[in-house]
């Protein structure tokens, strides 16, 4: 068995641990994987007890040590066993113990010679352990319970009266103001209401012990029922559907965009079931006589003007709270006639790559990223 293992520690929160068997990205990890982080684990544990930075018996947990983490494993053998779902498990028993021992003598030799970066790594798993267990009595007090025990959700969720999380929606909406339309909107039986207040926290940039200090995430998480990062559920759903509801402009852009990071990194079950879904409000509403069509776009309202000849009003949407609740229905609401994009994860490592460049500290890489697309842009809010 051929081992090859590239790995490198950076100051971010997330890991991300890639795998390959004889070329084969094997997604769903396997032996090789296990071996891999085995050995992380008892390296970096083992370094911390002989230097002394681990003192009365401390262990780091293998999730501390591997944040921040990007690292890529790729081992070539004969006769590969796949198992799995999609077949992209590696399932080779003696795999685990021949890529231990690789990991083991490599990185342990390269922390006794580095001791300067042995030590930063360290510091940072152990900070992630301090985080880690604030996140864990954080997480004691978000918890879900039902929607009556519920006292600190922003905006107070409205609930819908169906429970079958089959059949529940559940839309989380920018502002105070839309949240009310959409109270007065929905379908009470099958469409709860959760208001945000503004942009929730970047989680890209913050460890899941400060991001469960904010309101909104806490609420956000308590009204879905799921729970979050290691004690996911699906099965645990109250809704089926959930649907992000933010102005057509950049800011509701930018709180969509806040809200997915949030799903991907905490929740992805839900991205990967198929039950975030992104609501498509009209920017305008363009009138003849006593017949109201909606547009999406600027191209659509000037298709429409040029099919009507003249109109009597057309009326441009700055954001959901200028509609009444007749409009947020029929526009955006009524699952008759609404139009609603769903988010898929076609490519998990892909979309990790763009959340990091988009959400992440590291500027160069996001301005490159703008730039390099630029000439994309159609429509652009401007402001002043």
């Amino acid at each position: 068995v051929d081992v090859e293992v590239a790995m490198q520690y950076t100051a971010g929160y997330s890991d991300n641990v890639s795998s390959f068997a004889n070329t084969i990205n094997t997604r769903e990890g396997g032996t090789h994987e296990v071996g891999f982080k085995a050995a992380l684990t008892r390296a970096i544990n083992d370094y911390g007890r002989k230097s002394g930075l681990l003192k009365n018996g401390e262990t780091l947990r293998g999730e501390d040590i591997r944040e921040g983490l990007t690292a890529v494993i790729s081992v070539k053998l004969e006769n590969p066993l796949f198992e799995g779902q999609t077949k992209t498990k590696l399932g080779n028993t003696e795999v685990r113990g021949v890529v231990e021992a690789a990991i083991s003598e490599g990185l342990g030799a390269y922390l006794e010679e580095n001791p300067s970066a042995a030590k930063t790594i360290l510091e940072k798993a152990m900070a992630a352990a301090r985080a880690w267990e604030a996140a864990r009595k954080a997480r004691e007090l978000v918890r879900r319970k039902s929607a009556l025990e519920i006292s600190a959700l922003p905006g107070k969720l409205t609930d819908c009266t169906d429970k079958d999380p089959e059949r529940g929606e559940l839309f989380i909406v920018e502002g105070d103001s839309a949240g009310g339309s959409a109270k007065q909107a929905r379908d009470r039986h099958i469409q709860a209401i959760l208001p945000l207040r503004g942009k929730i926290l970047n989680v890209e940039r913050a460890r899941l012990d400060q991001a469960l200090k904010h309101e909104d995430i806490k609420g956000i998480i308590t009204a879905i029922g799921t729970g979050f990062g290691e004690e996911f559920d699906l099965g645990r759903a109250r809704y089926h559907k959930i649907i992000i509801m933010t102005d057509a402009d950049v800011d509701g852009a930018h709180i969509c965009t806040l809200m997915l990071t949030l799903l991907f990194r905490y929740m992805r079950g839900l991205i990967d079931a198929g039950y975030i879904y992104v609501a498509q409000p009209p920017l305008y509403m363009v009138r003849k006589g006593k017949n109201r069509h909606w547009a999406y776009s600027d191209q659509a309202r000037d298709r429409l003007l040029e099919q009507m000849g003249k109109a009597d009003e057309i009326q441009r949407f700055k954001g959901l709270g200028e509609m009444d609740a007749e409009q947020l229905w029929e526009t955006t609401m009524d699952p008759a006639r609404r139009t609603l994009l769903r988010i898929t994860l076609e490519d998990a490592a892909h979309a990790n790559e763009i959340f990091s460049i988009l959400m992440g500290e590291i500027v160069e890489p996001r301005k490159n990223f703008i730039e390099e697309r630029s000439h994309l842009v159609r429509n652009l809010d401007t402001i002043g």
